[in-house]
């Protein structure tokens, strides 16, 4: 019998500027919200996907700009594809 153990370590000089917004499901992205540039609050919609016939927000975790958008409407996209990037500096 093996004893595993997990350690967990914390970086308190990390510094994170940008976070990037990952869909949640496979599907098409039905509406584009937002804009590069604009701004987004906490909880704020980025853009929606339909999957199965169900239209699925995909939020921003935190406020920032978007600084970038990799996709429009209309396109497919695999769960867990990142679609946009968020500047939180």
């Amino acid at each position: 019998m093996s004893n595993n153990i997990l350690y967990l370590t914390c970086c308190s000089n990390l510094v994170v500027d940008e976070l990037k917004l990952e869909t949640p499901v496979q599907g098409t992205v039905w509406k584009v919200v937002t804009k590069v540039g604009q701004n987004v609050e906490a909880g704020g919609t980025v853009l929606i996907v339909e999957s199965m016939k169900m239209e699925i927000p995909v939020d921003s975790p935190s406020s920032g700009i978007v600084s970038e958008l990799f996709v429009s409407e209309g396109d497919q996209v695999e769960q867990d594809s990142v679609v946009a990037v968020i500047d939180i500096s």
